[in-house]
C-alpha cells in the first residue's frame, strides 16, 4: 500500500506539454466523461428503439454542453468564491485560462450550477428544435453518471477536491497529511451507483421525465453522503452545525425537491412529461 498511499509523490497531473501549453490528466478525463456520455445516451437511445435520431443527440449534445460549461463556472463564482463581487466589475475575467500571464486553465467548476446549466441548455434546445425532451432527458441522465465516473477520477489526477484526514490504510498523503480518496468514493456513489439505478429502474418508469426526478434524489443523497469523506472548500469551512458543507445543503434542496415532485406525480398517476 506504500505506493498508493504515496501516489501523488509519484504522478504528475500533466500528461504533456503540447506548444508550450501544458495538457493535464484533468482536461484528458473531461474530454472523455463527455464522449462516454454521449456515447451510453446513443447506445441507450439504440438499444431500447427510443424514437430519438442520433442527429437529435448530437445536436442536443451542443446546446447541453455549453450550458453546463456556464453553469458550472457561475455556479462556482456564485456558490463557493468568497471574491464573487470581483467579477462584476470584471466579468471577463469567469474564462480568463491566465493568472498574471501564466496559462493556469478554467479552475473552480461547481456541479450544482452544473445542473443547472444542464437544464438551461435543454430546455433552450427544446425551444429551439422542438423535440420530446422529457424522452431525451431520461437518456442523458443515464449517461451522466456514466460519464461522471472519469469527471471525478479527473479531480483525482488533478490532486483537487481532497478528503478528509484519516487513518486506514486506504488513505493518501497529501501534503503530508494521510487523508480520503474522496474523489475516488464520488466516482464510485455518484457515478457506478446511481447509473445501475437509473439503468435498471428505466424499464419501469410511469412517465417520461421520471428518470430525471430520480436522478435529481439519488444525486442529491450520494453527494450528501459522499461529503462526510470530503474535505470542506477551505474558503467556506463548515457552513452551520460544525458539520454541514455547503455541497450537502445544495444535495439537501436537490433530495427535497425531487422527492415531492416525485411523490406528487405518483400520486396524480401522471402517464406524461411534468
Amino acid at each position: 500500500m506504500e505506493f498508493w498511499n504515496n501516489i501523488y509523490s509519484n504522478f504528475n497531473p500533466v500528461a504533456f506539454n503540447l506548444f508550450g501549453l501544458s495538457v493535464h490528466w484533468y482536461g484528458m478525463m473531461y474530454v472523455l466523461a463527455l464522449l462516454t456520455a454521449l456515447y451510453v445516451g446513443k447506445w441507450i437511445a439504440k438499444h431500447d428503439n427510443i424514437d430519438i435520431t442520433q442527429k437529435q443527440l448530437d445536436d442536443y449534445f451542443i446546446y447541453v454542453e455549453i450550458g453546463v460549461i456556464l453553469g458550472a463556472r457561475i455556479g462556482y463564482i456564485i456558490f463557493y468564491d468568497v471574491n464573487a463581487g470581483e467579477y462584476l466589475s470584471a466579468p471577463w475575467n469567469i474564462f480568463n485560462p491566465y493568472s498574471h500571464g501564466e496559462f493556469v486553465g478554467i479552475r473552480g467548476m461547481s456541479f450544482h450550477g452544473a445542473v443547472i446549466g444542464f437544464f438551461a441548455g435543454s430546455f433552450t434546445y427544446y425551444y429551439v428544435k422542438k423535440a420530446p425532451i422529457w424522452k431525451i432527458l431520461d437518456i442523458a441522465v443515464i449517461a451522466v453518471p456514466a460519464g461522471y465516473v472519469f469527471g471525478r477520477i479527473g479531480n483525482f489526477l488533478n490532486q483537487e477536491l481532497v478528503g478528509r484526514v484519516t487513518d486506514l490504510p486506504i488513505g493518501i498523503y497529501v501534503d503530508g497529511v494521510l487523508r480520503h480518496p474522496s474523489q475516488l468514493y464520488e466516482a464510485f456513489l455518484e457515478g457506478v451507483v446511481i447509473f445501475l439505478v437509473l439503468y435498471m429502474y428505466r424499464k419501469h418508469k410511469h412517465y417520461e421525465g421520471e428518470l430525471v426526478l430520480v436522478y435529481g434524489f439519488m444525486y442529491g443523497l450520494m453527494r450528501f453522503i459522499a461529503e462526510f469523506w470530503r474535505q470542506p472548500d477551505p474558503q467556506l469551512g463548515f457552513i452551520c452545525c460544525g458539520w454541514l458543507t455547503k455541497g450537502q445543503e445544495l444535495s439537501s434542496f436537490m433530495i427535497i425537491g425531487s422527492a415531492i415532485l416525485l411523490v406528487f406525480f405518483y400520486k396524480k398517476g401522471s402517464k406524461k412529461a411534468p
